[in-house]
């Protein structure tokens, strides 16, 4: 699976953007996604995760009820909705694919097969 992340920019603290994952290679149903971050100097981090059958979202506490992740199989790409930025907010946001995750493993970086190149987000105060 190749995935390419985009949608990432430059905006104000309150704002909103919407970060998209394209993948090409194969399908993406039945395969787990997740959206992680790294901001400079720290580790990467868990940010959003889809499981394999699209039926359940995983959020961590710092995002959650700002951002949705949601995936269009039909387009084979996955969404991460970013609403009411914050500058802690600002990273490299990288989208992640495995298809054999089970859910207790979403939330872990190492555990994906599959990474885009990340796209820069950078939320102004």
């Amino acid at each position: 699976v190749q995935l390419q992340a985009s949608g990432g920019g430059v905006v104000q603290a309150g704002e909103s953007l919407r970060l998209s994952c394209a993948a090409s290679g194969r399908t993406l149903r039945g395969v787990a996604l997740g959206w992680f971050r790294q901001a400079p100097g720290k580790e990467r981090e868990f940010v959003a995760a889809s499981s394999r059958t699209g039926g359940g979202t995983y959020y961590s506490d710092s995002v959650k009820g700002r951002f949705t992740i949601s995936r269009d199989n039909a387009k084979n790409t996955v969404y991460l909705q970013m609403n009411s930025l914050k500058p802690e907010d600002t990273a490299v946001y990288y989208c992640a694919a495995d298809a054999h995750l089970i859910t207790s493993s979403l939330t872990n970086a190492i555990a994906y097969d599959y990474w885009g190149p990340g796209t820069q987000v950078t939320v102004s105060s």
